[in-house]
């Protein structure tokens, strides 16, 4: 509520800190606010006009970032929705009439602005909020941000900060004067760029010359030429006449001219259209005016009548999955989005969303953690990045060239081979993941590399005779069923750990490794290796590529196991491990566990009182 108004009227504040809110001692207005000349009194008024006259000559971007805090009263009052206190109204430029709703409740004792602003104008400062025992001791020589715990709040004395927030919230609620609200901060998007390289903007501007000036007798090509550029009536380039194409220049540093590099490309700038000087955009578009819809144009790359066909849309859109860094989800893919949107809108494609499954692939960390001891246990730490106790604990860092840390991918090439360097990165843990690089680790899928190619070349050696044993088979089909649902879900690592199980038993048959067996492990390493893969094929005997060879498939019943390990407990401890059909009944799983020495051990001179038996689980034999 605000006074002194003829009628009672509403100033609206956003606030992430309604636990704050018994601490407010003042509102500030924007300078633009639309209730600052009704909340004015007469007597602040001239001083009020002349504030906002001052203010209105600065741009947003001066007006926060100026360390010095201007403002002035405006002799009206606010009424506090829960003490019905009066508190002072004022304008200052730290306030933006573009941000939020353009108001703040000022609470100096708990916001830096805030005690700032209050201490050049002597306001009072009210504490409401004091830190938790394990935090210290409240200072009052500046403002305290952080969570605590509230003082000075009547009902809400005592409570921690999230509760306060909700139940003050809550309170503003039950009397109708607030609530809860998501706000969403999304920064304007300045769409130019001060440099050449970018697509032309096509938009052109009128020229004006001096009173008495014809646009025949002079010439804005020239220096000195007196002329005014309408960059307030904007004109489209014509369809016809797009694209728009950049004009050449032999230097095109960005130089000391804001209006960027193309202000010096004169003959392409100025151009005359019915008699008439124009002057073209000199800013270019920003990298991300063709990153936005990429994947629109990849469709149809070398369309030369529109930007894609209607057709290819509907055949291959929206993207099926896009896989890129969380860094993206803030910038690209939201952006991404909105152009999406608007084509949509359009009617250019049927489509309201453009992709349809994301995923963040994890970063990759140099290989520079360092363990460190903990303060107080001596335990040691590795590879962490956070405070765990009273242990500032180092980490893996980003890999970037002022840490030294970076590897280069060429040099593994070099050393190991291209295959060996996708394989590590794909090995390495789940793809989401954060991980640190080792590249000592790198040898070991180097081994199994060789280990795949050995098990090739003894199986090229074979012909169709050597078949699989029923072991064989059916590891072969795990793995296949494995590999293939690990390859959709992007699960890398544990397709290549399959392959690795599988690679050691086809090892161990040593010269009787079938064919078979040889080739579908060959097409299942490709998509992960393709050059061994291709290599392997061909040692195989095939001429052509695997590029174009169906994918494997697995029978299902061949990936069920007939048999089951369970072990074997004598009184609640084990005492042995048995392998019997899955279906087998408590008399052949005792028969089984009788053979074992050592559950038979345990059992000799003993009465068996009791037997648990749960199929393909348990086998518990109670004896006394």
């Amino acid at each position: 509520m605000i006074q002194p108004l003829c009628r009672p009227q509403k100033v609206t504040v956003f606030t992430t800190r309604a636990d704050t809110l018994f601490g407010v001692t003042y509102v500030t207005l924007a300078p633009e606010h639309p209730l600052v000349s009704s909340v004015t009194t007469s007597d602040q008024k001239e001083e009020v006009d002349a504030y906002v006259t001052a203010t209105s000559s600065r741009s947003d971007l001066d007006r926060t970032s100026s360390k010095e805090k201007t403002g002035v009263f405006t002799g009206g009052y606010a009424i506090h929705p829960l003490t019905n206190e009066k508190v002072p109204i004022w304008i200052g430029d730290y306030v933006l009439g573009s941000y939020g709703t353009g108001a703040v409740m000022a609470v100096p004792a708990h916001d830096e602005r805030d005690y700032e602003f209050a201490s050049k104008f002597g306001l009072e400062v009210k504490w409401v909020v004091e830190p938790t025992k394990k935090d210290g001791e409240l200072s009052t020589e500046e403002a305290f941000t952080k969570a605590g715990v509230n003082v000075n709040s009547g009902e809400f004395d005592g409570m921690k900060t999230q509760k306060a927030k909700k139940a003050i919230t809550a309170k503003l609620a039950e009397i109708s004067s607030g609530g809860p609200k998501i706000t969403y901060k999304l920064r304007d998007w300045v769409f130019s760029r001060q440099r050449y390289w970018g697509e032309p903007i096509p938009i052109y501007f009128p020229i004006d010359f001096p009173e008495g000036v014809e646009d025949s007798d002079v010439d804005p090509k020239v220096d000195g030429c007196e002329h005014t550029i309408r960059f307030d009536k904007p004109i489209p380039v014509d369809e016809a006449d797009l694209p728009l194409t950049l004009p050449e220049m032999e230097d095109f540093s960005p130089g000391d001219d804001p209006a960027g590099c193309l202000a010096r490309a004169k003959d392409w700038r100025y151009f005359q259209k019915d008699g008439k000087w124009f002057s073209r955009e000199t800013n270019t578009m920003p990298q991300w005016a063709g990153s936005c819809w990429y994947y629109f144009r990849f469709l149809d790359p070398k369309n030369g009548e529109s930007a894609f066909s209607p057709e290819l849309d509907e055949d291959w859109m929206p993207v099926d999955l896009y896989v890129g860094g969380a860094e993206h989800a803030v910038l690209h893919l939201l952006y991404a989005r909105f152009w999406h949107q608007v084509l949509y809108d359009l009617g250019y494609t049927k489509h309201p969303e453009p992709f349809q499954k994301l995923v963040h692939q994890g970063m990759i960390l140099g290989s520079d953690g360092e363990k460190v001891r903990n303060c107080q246990s001596g335990y040691h730490l590795e590879y962490h990045s956070s405070c765990i106790n009273n242990c500032l604990v180092d980490s893996s860092y980003q890999m970037s060239k002022s840490r030294g840390n970076v590897v280069n991918p060429d040099d593994v090439v070099e050393v190991h081979g291209a295959d060996a360097l996708r394989l590590y990165e794909m090995f390495m843990g789940p793809l989401e993941a954060v991980k640190p690089w080792q590249t000592s680790q790198v040898s070991g899928v180097v081994r199994f590399q060789n280990k795949l190619f050995n098990v090739v070349k003894e199986a090229a050696k074979n012909d169709a005779s050597v078949e699989m044993d029923e072991e064989t088979t059916k590891i072969l089909h795990k793995t296949m069923k494995k590999v293939t649902e690990d390859i959709e879900n992007m699960s890398f690592n544990t397709a290549i750990s399959a392959m690795m199980v599988l690679t050691n038993h086809l090892t161990s048959l040593k010269d009787q490794v079938p064919r078979e067996a040889a080739e579908k492990l060959t097409l299942m390493v490709s998509p992960f290796a393709p050059h061994l893969g291709e290599e392997c094929w061909s040692l195989l005997g095939h001429d052509d590529t695997l590029a174009y060879h169906p994918w494997v498939e697995h029978d299902e019943a061949l990936c069920v196991d007939n048999t089951v390990k369970m072990g074997v407990q004598v009184n609640g401890k084990t005492r042995g491990e048995i392998e019997i059909p899955k279906d087998a009944d408590q008399e052949g799983a005792m028969g089984e566990a009788m053979k074992v020495q050592s559950v038979s051990n345990q059992l000799d001179g003993k009465d068996v009182k009791k037997i648990i038996y749960v199929p393909g689980r348990i086998l518990n034999i109670v004896a006394k």
